[in-house]
């Protein structure tokens, strides 16, 4: 996104720490019950071995936690079109064959320096159980990102003073209330301003862009265009066009970013 994947700056940089710390204590959390359980089904086997197997898959899991970070980032799950979430299957495939693979070098090292030897096994069947359960430990990662992300988006908002979670669309006597995070973009549309919202509609509300502009900037909302607002929030990417202009993919729409609106540009990439 923009050159950064990883997102290393904002709110993106907390989503990754958050997670990243959620993900250290309850994949520790699991992993000692997985060691108590081995030593009190086999007590023969001490506590040293479960702990090398159990820590090794621990380590390794959280060294290579980036992977399914730069899936998430690539393709949050309510991205469109849809079909870029195809982009897991590799994301979870490459996390599980480096999880495995790292767990089993780490462990064939510590043993080698204990003086024994440490077998896995035929990899492939192994493997093919292994990342059955990496399957779902990705599955439970993206989520997390997801609501952690969620969540600090909502407090941030909260924390503006005055602002409101919601607002209200008017087209006549008829009345919207949406989620203000539910609208990703806004663009003139003559006498009107029309509303791209996250699940696909399209709604129409007599008034300037301008005043929209006035109203939404403090919300997190940025002017691209002469003709759009974009909600920063929900940017899940950016593409660069020539000339200095851009693209901002917001899940199920795009937006134009002119080079004439550079403090946007610097917002934008600032998440």
């Amino acid at each position: 996104m923009s050159g950064d994947v990883l997102g290393t700056s904002g709110t993106l940089k907390r989503t990754f720490l958050y997670g990243l710390a959620v993900a250290m204590v309850v994949v520790g959390a699991f992993n000692a019950i997985s060691v108590i359980t081995i030593a009190h089904d086999d007590p023969g086997a001490g506590l040293l071995h479960p702990i090398v197997w159990e820590g090794s898959s621990w380590l390794t899991l959280i060294l290579f936690l980036w992977i399914p970070w730069i899936a998430y980032r690539l393709a949050p799950p309510f991205v469109r079109p849809r079909w870029r979430l195809l982009a897991h299957a590799p994301a979870l495939f490459a996390f599980s064959l480096a999880h495995v693979a790292g767990f089993v070098a780490l462990r064939d090292l510590i043993y080698r320096l204990m003086g024994e030897h440490y077998e896995f096994g035929s990899f492939l069947p192994h493997f093919g159980y292994e990342i059955r359960k990496d399957a779902l430990g990705y599955v439970l990662f993206i989520a997390g990102f997801a609501l952690i992300e969620h969540l600090l988006r909502q407090q941030q908002l909260i924390a503006t003073p005055g602002q409101t979670l919601t607002f209200d669309i008017r087209d006549g006597a008829k009345l919207t209330r949406v989620s203000l995070g539910d609208i990703l973009a806004v663009s003139s549309a003559g006498n009107y301003v029309e509303f791209a919202l996250a699940d696909g509609r399209r709604l129409l509300m007599r008034s300037s862009l301008l005043a929209l502009e006035d109203e939404l900037s403090p919300r997190g909302f940025l002017r691209t265009h002469r003709s759009w607002l974009v909600n920063g929030a929900r940017m899940t990417a950016l593409k660069p066009e020539g000339s200095g202009d851009y693209t901002v993919e917001l899940e199920a729409v795009s937006a134009p970013l002119s080079r004439r609106y550079p403090q946007a540009l610097e917002a934008l990439r600032a998440r």
